[in-house]
C-alpha cells in the first residue's frame, strides 16, 4: 500500500471516529437532558424550559451524524439484502445505483439544508435561546458526512467483491 493510500485511510479513520464520537456525544446529551426533564417534572415539580428543546436538538444531530456511521458499515438492511442476493457484476451494478441514488439524495439535503439554515438563522429556539440555524445545520453537515460514508462503503465493498 502506498504512503498516500495509508494517509487517506488514516484521515478517513479519524473523520469516521470523530463523527461517531460526535453522534455518541449527542446521544449522551439527549439522555442527560431527558433525564433532567423527567426529574424536574416529576421529582422536583418544576419542569425545565430548556431540556426538551435540547433533547430534540441532540437527537436530530445524533441521527444525522449517525447515518454516516451506518452507511460506512453497510448497516442499512434493504441495501444489504440486495447486495447479499446477488454476485459479480450485478452486485456491483446494484451497489453503483445505490451509491448514485444516495449521493443525489444527500446533495439535495445538503443544498436545501443550507438554504433552510440560512433562512431561520434569525429565529431562536424556544427554551434554549440559540439560533434555529444550529438545529437545521445538522442537515447539511450530516448529509456531507453521510455522502462520505456511502462513498467509503462503496470503495470497501468493491475491494471485497474483487477478492
Amino acid at each position: 500500500m502506498s504512503s498516500v493510500a495509508a494517509l487517506i485511510r488514516r484521515a478517513d479513520g479519524l473523520v469516521a471516529g470523530g463523527v461517531a464520537a460526535a453522534a455518541s456525544l449527542a446521544l449522551a446529551i439527549a439522555v442527560a437532558s431527558s433525564f433532567w426533564q423527567v426529574m424536574g417534572r416529576f421529582l422536583f415539580h418544576t419542569p425545565s424550559s430548556w431540556s426538551e428543546a435540547l433533547t430534540r436538538l441532540a437527537l436530530v444531530w445524533m441521527v444525522l451524524l449517525g447515518i454516516s456511521v451506518a452507511l460506512r458499515k453497510g448497516a442499512l438492511v434493504a441495501i444489504d439484502l440486495a447486495r447479499e442476493a446477488t454476485t459479480g457484476g450485478l452486485r456491483r451494478s446494484i451497489e453503483t445505483i445505490t451509491l448514485v441514488s444516495c449521493l443525489i439524495m444527500f446533495a439535495t439535503l445538503f443544498w436545501f439544508g443550507i438554504a433552510t439554515a440560512q433562512r431561520v438563522q434569525m429565529q431562536e429556539m424556544a427554551g434554549l435561546e440559540i439560533s434555529m440555524a444550529w438545529g437545521y445545520a445538522a442537515i447539511p453537515v450530516g448529509s456531507l458526512f453521510a455522502a462520505l460514508g456511502a462513498i467509503v462503503h462503496f470503495i470497501q465493498s468493491g475491494k471485497e467483491t474483487a477478492q
